[in-house]
């Protein structure tokens, strides 16, 4: 396997290739997804490499002493040797992680090979492709929560010990001194709790980021606005507690906290700054300073951390291991964010680049993820997720579809379904349409059918769907029921002969979806579309004409307001009718798909804990990338589907099926709609009917049916696995 480290004479990094640890009892064997670079401690032992060995000398007088220590009972030479042995040598990098249990060893039962865990241990949580992670310094990740955010488990719970050791307090205000990777986690993890905060750094960026995050107030050391700011919301007595989360040899963290903080506060010490106490500032505001250590109660504690003895929880409420899992059900929960902080994903292979760019400042960061090469693969660390396109092969010799209507005669058409989608948005196009008898409606209940025949003139209504199917006279079949019909009735009417018309989704599995492909084999019927009306919205065909045929890849961005769903709704019934973007994010991927003409080869998708938030990124053949943002959270006041479109200079701009605008050499924009959207429905509408009367091409063909069906699939295998997924035989 391989592993970063670190020459620390020399300054040297690599990746070497060492031995597999074992897997020894009171602990598991884990194979690294992510692991963290802290950007503070990790880039500040990386940095003392560097230096000569009196500037090592200087920057660690601890180590110094205990040479001296040595040299007065070993001797100079036998120190020396020893001194410089153990710098000449590698020494490992990293302590926080998240990866999956390939191996359990003996006396562990709270995990099986498989799970999802976060590590935790300079020793054990190490820049390695492989891990043994004793007892207590691991913790199941809470699901849905993606492995490249439960890696920053280790680090969160360094932040949380610091809060506890402050006891902070609902309605108390607090200053945070450095806004790296730990401070930006404190002000959350305070903000949380009902404190406000006030931050300090001079780096404007990380203040701004620390505004976003919940902090009341950022600003420089040096600025005026951080005192104006203590004194307005404190009513100037002063924070109550100041967290030293900076580092560096300045004293001027420690100078500023006694400044700001109120008589008989506290200020605790997380980072590694200097701290030469101001004796009077402390002194006559008796000033109570704390040390928080690491993770919490166990840190350092080898029976604890390497024997798996755990304290009683009466006795000590948050060791090691409780901070991390709480920190990880504050992230899988939402009430911490840990994405705004990942600066950088870099390939593990990249490793010694990476840090290169951290230490020659070429790369500022708050945080940097390692990913390994297993992220090509599925979180058991076998194969990568694939999501297969079943082939679609040419109908069979035997075909049993039915001829095109003869000439004059209108086409015969059947409902399977008549609800609201149905009798809003399809029926009335249909009803009204020259050339289209609406010959039967098949409904579960009697009462719909018969409402249906009368509002829109069915010739008959039934229960009976096998009559239906069995009657030459229907030449097409509309699906319009729950999503977990769609894929069983769709083959049942190919092989039935009939032509299919079936709303979103095509199917809810990939078994669903090879049933419809194999019937389609079987019957040598593929008359069939999926009721992706996007592509046929006049306006949006007019822009893609007016902004023209591409040269290069293309970047294309489509927000989905979906807006909350009303308690009841049969879509928040995922057990049988599949998630809510399983039932309608197929028409946004196929309109992205038509916009690219391609259909995408790969998917990657997260969601946002707590909500059905969701970003879909999907890649294609030629290197464009389409993101879907399908999000529940947002004002219903806000436009529902945003698109734009950007390659060759030219940018395609859609609001909402009502204004469109291309931007290029020339601008276009489309006069406002003087009508409700158009979506497309009556010309999909028409052109299924067309296709049905003449016997020619479907409206799609079914090739990109079948894509845009296995890239909205692959949106669940990747939230599962939190991996892209490649789609095998995507065309």
């Amino acid at each position: 396997m391989k592993q970063v480290v670190q020459n620390y004479k020399s300054g040297e990094l690599a990746v070497l290739d060492v031995p597999v640890p074992g897997c020894k009892p009171g602990g598991v064997l884990v194979r690294s997804a992510y692991s963290l670079i802290s950007t503070g401690t990790e880039l500040m032992k990386v940095s003392e490499a560097g230096m000569s060995m009196l500037g090592k000398a200087r920057s660690r007088p601890d180590q110094v002493a205990k040479v001296m220590q040595s040299v007065a009972v070993n001797g100079v030479p036998a120190t020396y040797r020893k001194v410089m042995g153990k710098l000449d040598s590698w020494t490992p990098l990293g302590y926080s992680l998240c990866g999956v249990v390939e191996q359990v060893g003996a006396g562990v039962d709270d995990v099986k090979a498989g799970d999802l865990v976060a590590c935790a241990g300079n020793e054990h949580a190490l820049h390695a492709e492989l891990n043994w992670v004793p007892k207590n310094l691991y913790a199941p990740v809470p699901d849905g929560l993606e492995a490249r955010h439960a890696a920053f488990g280790t680090v969160g719970s360094i932040a949380l010990q610091g809060v506890r050791q402050g006891e902070s307090r609902l309605g108390e205000t607090a200053l945070v001194i450095g806004l790296g990777l730990i401070g930006q986690l404190v002000v959350q993890l305070l903000t949380a709790s009902g404190v406000r905060v006030v931050g300090v750094d001079p780096d404007p960026a990380r203040c701004e980021l620390a505004e976003r995050l919940g902090a009341a107030a950022c600003g420089d050391p040096e600025s005026a606005a951080v005192e104006g700011a203590v004194a307005e919301l404190t009513g100037g007595h002063g924070v109550d507690q100041v967290y030293l989360a900076a580092g560096g040899g300045s004293n001027q963290p420690v100078e500023l906290a006694a400044r700001l903080c109120r008589d008989r506060g506290r200020v605790v010490d997380i980072g590694k700054c200097r701290l030469d106490l101001p004796w009077n500032a402390y002194y006559e505001k008796e000033l109570d300073v704390r040390f928080s250590r690491s993770y919490g109660p166990g840190r350092y504690d080898p029976e604890y951390e390497l024997e798996g003895r755990d304290y009683p929880i009466g006795y000590v409420r948050w060791t090691e291991r409780r901070n991390l899992a709480c920190f990880l059900d504050l992230v899988a929960r939402g009430s911490v964010d840990v994405e705004p902080l990942v600066s950088r994903v870099a390939d593990f292979d990249d490793a010694v680049e990476t840090y290169r760019s951290l230490k020659d400042g070429e790369l500022k960061a708050v945080a940097v993820l390692f990913r390994y090469p297993d992220q090509q693969a599925d979180a058991a660390g076998a194969a990568a997720p694939e999501v297969t396109v079943p082939a679609v092969r040419p109908p069979a010799a035997t075909a049993r579809q039915r001829p095109a209507p003869a000439a004059g005669k209108p086409v015969r058409l059947a409902f399977v379904g008549a609800g609201n989608y149905a009798t809003s948005m399809l029926l009335p196009h249909l009803a009204r349409r020259d050339g289209v008898e609406l010959a039967a409606v098949v409904t579960t209940t009697a009462l719909s059918a018969a409402n249906a025949r009368r509002k829109f003139g069915f010739a008959e209504a039934t229960t009976d769907l096998d009559t239906v199917l069995g009657d030459d006279g229907v030449d097409a079949v509309f699906v319009v029921t729950r999503h977990s019909s769609h894929a069983e009735l769709t083959r049942k009417a190919l092989l039935a002969g009939k032509a299919v018309f079936v709303e979103k989704p095509l199917a809810l599995t990939g078994d669903e979806l090879a049933g419809v492909l194999a019937a389609v084999e079987e019957s040598g019927n593929d008359r069939i579309q999926v009721g992706f009306n996007r592509r046929f919205a006049p306006l949006l065909r007019e822009a893609k004409a007016r902004f023209g045929a591409r040269t290069g890849p293309a970047s294309l961005r489509y927000l989905v307001n979906a807006g909350g769903l009303a308690h009841g709704s049969w879509y928040l019934r995922q057990d049988t009718e599949g998630s809510r973007f399983a039932g309608e994010g197929g028409h946004f991927i196929d309109t992205a798909s038509w916009l690219l003409d391609a259909d995408p080869v790969s998917v990657y998708a997260v969601t946002t804990p707590g909500n059905e938030d969701l970003q879909v990124v999907l890649g294609y053949p030629d290197g464009s990338t389409a993101t879907i943002s399908y999000v529940t959270t947002g004002s219903p006041g806000f436009p529902k589907e945003t698109l734009d479109l950007v390659a060759d200079g030219r940018v395609l701009r859609l609001d909402d099926f009502v204004r469109a605008s291309v931007y290029g050499r020339r601008k276009w924009v489309s006069s406002r709609l003087p009508k409700a959207r158009d979506k497309g429905q009556s010309a999909e509408l028409a052109a299924f009917v067309r296709a049905v009367r003449t016997g020619g091409p479907m409206p799609v063909p079914l090739e990109s049916l079948a894509a845009t069906t296995a890239a909205t699939l692959a949106v669940r295998t990747g939230l599962a696995s939190g991996l892209p997924v490649t789609l095998a035989g995507a065309r």
